[in-house]
């Protein structure tokens, strides 16, 4: 395993990555590595933003917000021009780390977005204000390849596929790819795939390790060095609505976390 440096601290902030968390496979660990990516960027000085973008609103309940009691979401930002995305970003308890809440009310967006000019650009458009407040934008995708993650793939500069150490998770990744290189060759051609990252790890099975040497196989460079094993302390942080990186500091999870975002600016992704 290569030894990635800490990151140098900015002089300054922005314009910011735009970083897609795609897998339309749910249960794979999407919104836990957008927290805790994003949590481990901000330890290192980067000024994070994290989008909530699955009407579950997971991420934002992983961040302590009642998505129930919003006024404001997402939603709101995609829907109304005259929502400015800045007014409905929250801080959260980590400093440099912000949200972009969302709740069930983007389950509508999709319905409605159908009839739109330019349907697939709405969340570029709407993150244009923010972009430059940031370092980094990590958008949280719903587990589909709907209209949603067609728009978080326009918005953003990178995707990053977290992928679980299971043999049916390989099959998927294929078709998600696929969608990646239609985005790329006919709405945002400077998209890239920035890594895959396996999730839910279990050194101790064959299983996972042949997993990964299947992924590696197919996929060779693209697939990061850092690998997030499977523990409890994940869940149990989310209970918390803490990043691992506030709940557990020292755990090996933790550690995961930041080595990932060590490696991320490392490749020039997160810089």
């Amino acid at each position: 395993m290569p030894d990635f440096p800490q990151p140098p601290p900015l002089a300054s902030h922005g314009p910011a990555r735009i970083i897609a968390m795609c897998n339309q496979k749910g249960g794979v660990g999407k919104t836990t590595t957008t927290i805790n990516l994003g949590a481990a960027l901000a330890e290192a000085g980067r000024r994070v933003l994290l989008v909530d973008f699955d009407p579950q609103g997971a991420l934002s309940v992983g961040l302590g917000i009642n998505p129930h009691e919003l006024e404001t979401t997402v939603y709101n930002v995609l829907m109304d021009r005259s929502v400015d995305a800045r007014a409905v970003v929250q801080r959260t308890a980590v400093a440099g780390l912000d949200v972009l809440p969302a709740n069930i009310d983007l389950s509508a967006a999709e319905v409605q977005l159908v009839g739109e000019v330019a349907r697939e650009m709405v969340l570029a458009r709407a993150l244009r204000t923010v972009s430059d407040d940031y370092d980094v934008v990590l958008i949280d995708c719903q587990p589909s390849l709907g209209l949603l993650a067609v728009n978080a793939l326009t918005a953003a500069h990178g995707v990053i596929i977290p992928l679980e150490c299971e043999f049916f998770a390989l099959r998927g990744v294929a078709l998600l790819v696929e969608t990646i290189e239609k985005v790329q060759d006919r709405l945002n051609p400077r998209l890239e795939i920035d890594g895959i990252l396996a999730t839910m790890y279990d050194g101790r099975t064959l299983h996972s390790r042949e997993v990964v040497a299947r992924v590696v196989d197919a996929f060779g460079d693209l697939v990061f060095h850092t690998v997030i094993g499977r523990t409890v302390k994940f869940p149990d942080a989310t209970v918390a609505a803490e990043p691992i990186t506030v709940y557990a500091s020292t755990h090996a999870g933790a550690e995961a976390y930041r080595q990932l975002a060590r490696e991320l600016v490392a490749r020039g992704d997160a810089a």
